[in-house]
């Protein structure tokens, strides 16, 4: 399969993925028990504001009406208007996205620098003790929720110890750096503003560590599987019989053949790490897209939450596009054909 074939096959496959979000969030956002009207509108509303304003948000209409205007308004990048800030969704949502995507970026490479060398580790040292404690950090990663490590290293690093900010992206009375990326810790270093640079990364490390902890067990236990293939190869055998040393065995020849089946896993993560950084941004109180559509669920605020899920959605699908492309570009042994 080309490269043009990939990319018309996964853009086609987007339009399907925006399709099927927007119907299964639409539904799932009716199901909420609920008034968006009456919260708008206030407790000591009367009936006929409340009416006035379900005419006003175009509630009064049939679900079938509701989702066939929205659905209108996404074919031309209209994401609705949210109910809670009366600002286009769209535009709350790059507001928030910058703070959302550093997290998410630093979360996976921290993932990427400790799960890779304990897949390798683990591997290399099959059945031992050294084995048996990676394995149980990637259950443990995958298997902990994510806002119960968080509350714990907040307990310990924060209460106790007293080392690390408890949350937000800089403390108060910090103004943030001029906006360049919307990245704190980029924009402060490429100004030269070293305060906010160490100020914003250490408001970083918790939530961090907290997000990234899940994918950091993905990863690991990808590259454990990969290097045991690896390791079995008759390739190696034959690199060993050459007398090599044992490092270069491993970090020369296999560890790459190792990476190469893994940049699936990898590459797909960040797009996990987006919608995983709700539970993680809600924990730290960060200012990202996680924390807006928390608050945007709370008041009911539909078209946010709708509009949150297909732009996820929208990335991950671009994310995957990417992915195939840099794996047929890494791996020589992929062929176009056709």
């Amino acid at each position: 399969m080309t490269a043009f074939h990939i990319i018309r096959k996964r853009l086609l496959s987007l339009v399907f993925v925006v399709i099927g979000v927007s119907i299964i969030t639409f539904i799932v956002s009716n199901l909420i028990p609920g008034d968006p009207a009456r919260l708008v509108a206030g407790e000591r509303a009367t009936d006929e504001i409340v009416q006035a304003m379900r005419a006003k948000l175009g509630l009064d209409l049939p679900l079938y009406e509701q989702y066939w205007r929205y659905f209108k308004g996404l074919l031309q990048g209209d994401l609705g208007t949210s109910i809670r800030t009366g600002r286009p969704v769209l535009h709350d949502l790059l507001v928030f996205f910058p703070a959302t995507l550093e997290l998410a970026l630093v979360a996976l490479v921290f993932s990427v620098l400790i799960g890779v060398p304990l897949g390798v580790l683990s591997a290399v040292y099959k059945d031992s003790w050294i084995d048996h404690i990676c394995r149980w950090l990637s259950v443990s990663g995958i298997s902990m929720p994510a806002f119960w490590l968080g509350l714990g290293l907040i307990v310990i690093f924060y209460s106790q110890l007293g080392l690390f900010p408890a949350g937000g992206r800089l403390s108060q009375g910090l103004s943030p750096p001029e906006h360049i990326s919307g990245f704190y810790m980029l924009d402060a270093l490429l100004q030269g503003q070293w305060q906010l640079f160490f100020n914003a990364a250490q408001h970083m490390v918790l939530p961090a560590i907290t997000l990234g902890f899940v994918h950091l067990g993905v990863v690991s236990r990808q590259i454990r599987s990969a290097m045991l293939e690896q390791l079995n190869e008759d390739y190696l055998r034959t690199v060993k019989a050459y007398g090599l040393p044992r490092g270069r065995v491993i970090f020369r020849y296999a560890l790459p053949n190792a990476l190469l089946p893994s940049i699936t896993v990898i590459g797909l993560s960040l797009g996990d790490l987006l919608y995983g950084a709700v539970l993680t941004e809600t924990v730290f109180a960060w200012p990202g897209m996680g924390l807006y559509v928390v608050d945007s669920i709370q008041a009911l605020d539909f078209p946010a939450v709708m509009g949150f899920a297909i732009l996820v959605s929208f990335i991950y699908v671009l994310l995957n596009l990417c992915v195939d492309l840099l794996y047929r570009f890494v791996d020589p042994r992929i062929k176009e054909v056709g």
